[in-house]
């Protein structure tokens, strides 16, 4: 029996690869199929079936693309319904990989056709669970993001209540929980940084599995939860109609451009300019009027939240060597119309005296040595973090919503801008000078160096007493 999680850490998602004498089952794979299927060249197994525990709402599933490659059947859960070939089981309907079994559980809550599949072993023992967003580790999944349904998310956090003590807690303790997700992503409200564990002790840990009446679960799952970005609905959609072919998104989207081609590109109202590099090289330099989304942060999901149209046309700045990354990590949540990159990188753009933007960016002791009771100040971390710890007598300004306060404050005042640690208040200050903002200062470092250096700070708590 092999059983692999392939986590991919930007979107805190797991995919998983299971064979066992020559056959192979993927549950909910990523956008990408090449490194599924190198890993069926090399243990030479045939892939049966393609998995989906549900239509994934923060990413843009591989199943169509590895079915086509493949030959392998799509199978979703009870109640889904696609626009292409696929096969919806019933409940505990069952699967054969060699010797091994895959079950339908069908737990409906987080989604209608949200699934778990648990895994028999060759003597037809329970041995572990995928419970995509039905059951994280710590958590379960948010009940608020079923596409097109006239049900409440109270309605379907009942069910996710009856789904869980109906189906998964029976199971012996010793089966191993393997979600979809893991902290970091928004697809529930507090998941462990670890990426499986067994059942038995998430009965004893997870909030979600105590002897807690299904009205107090209810009110516990449906308060405090965030809007979802507003890419969701669309890479749901996406999931259950499909999409573009991978490989012509990467041949589109992975064009050197020259100097005069990005030139023509960018003077065009409907082309977005993106730069992809670390904060630290934007902040001393970038394209006048892109946006800072960088690749070592959660580039995918911040792509989604900030660019509102999913057919965005891109051009993009990237470090030599990962611009064909940079189309594929686009692909994840669906920004399918890259037109190519700077052939180059911003070495050409500087090398041939184009005008350049920069951004000041100071140390948080210089932030420390310059801040009065006056100083204009932009937090831009979301509500939990703001609440939990933060600078007194300022409001939170996140960037998640940024669009709601953009234009509340004067453009020609000086603010200070700072995140956690320094990766989206560079996002924020592209945002801000795009929308006409003349005097803002990064806070290099975030509030992990604020705190550092000694600055006051107070939690939500303290300062409404």
């Amino acid at each position: 029996m092999q059983i692999k999680q392939l986590y991919t850490n930007c979107l805190a998602q797991g995919a998983y690869y299971i064979a066992h004498n020559g056959e192979a089952a993927i549950i909910d794979p990523l956008r990408e199929t090449q490194p599924y299927l190198n890993l069926l060249k090399q243990n030479n197994d045939k892939l049966l079936y393609i998995f989906e525990t549900h239509f994934h709402a923060d990413f843009v599933s591989g199943h169509v693309d590895l079915s086509e490659a493949t030959g392998a059947e799509i199978i979703f859960g009870p109640n889904a319904e696609t626009t292409y070939k696929s096969k919806i089981a019933t409940d505990n309907q069952e699967f054969k990989i060699g010797e091994l079994t895959l079950k339908v559980l069908h737990t409906p809550g987080h989604t209608l056709e949200s699934t778990t599949y648990l895994l028999l072993d060759e003597n037809k023992k329970p041995h572990c669970i995928f419970t995509g967003d039905t059951l994280f580790i710590g958590d379960v999944g948010r009940p608020d993001l079923a596409i097109k349904s006239t049900l409440t998310q109270e309605d379907l956090a009942g069910m996710l209540y009856d789904s869980l003590r109906n189906k998964l807690m029976p199971l012996p303790d010793d089966v191993i929980v393997y979600p979809a997700h893991g902290a970091g992503s928004a697809c529930g409200k507090n998941m462990s940084k670890e990426t499986f564990d067994t059942l038995g002790n998430q009965k004893q840990k997870n909030y979600a599995l105590q002897n807690i009446s299904k009205a107090d679960f209810v009110k516990e799952l449906t308060t405090g939860i965030s809007p979802p970005p507003q890419y969701f609905a669309k890479n749901a959609n996406l999931n259950k109609t499909g999409y573009k072919n991978f490989d012509s998104v990467i041949e589109q989207g992975a064009k050197a451009l020259s100097l005069a081609e990005f030139k023509s590109y960018k003077s065009q109202n409907d082309v977005l300019v993106l730069d992809v590099r670390n904060q630290k090289e934007v902040v001393n330099g970038f394209v006048p009027n892109a946006l800072f989304i960088g690749l070592d942060g959660q580039f995918a999901p911040w792509v989604g939240t900030i660019i509102k149209d999913i057919n965005q046309k891109i051009i993009f700045v990237a470090p030599i060597g990962r611009e064909e990354e940079t189309v594929m990590r686009l692909s994840r949540v669906g920004y399918d119309n890259c037109l190519g990159y700077l052939d180059g990188g911003f070495e050409t753009w500087k090398n041939n005296s184009e005008p350049i933007s920069t951004i000041t960016s100071i140390a948080a002791e210089e932030f420390k040595s310059e801040l009065t009771p006056t100083t204009k100040i932009l937090d831009v971390r979301k509500p939990g973090e703001y609440e939990a710890q933060h600078i007194p007598d300022i409001q939170n300004n996140p960037l998640d919503f940024i669009e709601d306060w953009i234009n509340n404050f004067d453009k020609n005042e000086k603010y200070y801008v700072h995140c956690a640690g320094g990766y989206r208040s560079v996002i924020a200050a592209t945002i801000l000078m795009q929308q006409g903002y003349k005097n803002l200062i990064d806070v290099a470092g975030g509030f992990a160096a604020i705190q550092k250096v000694g600055i006051e700070t107070t939690s939500f708590a303290c300062s409404n007493k």
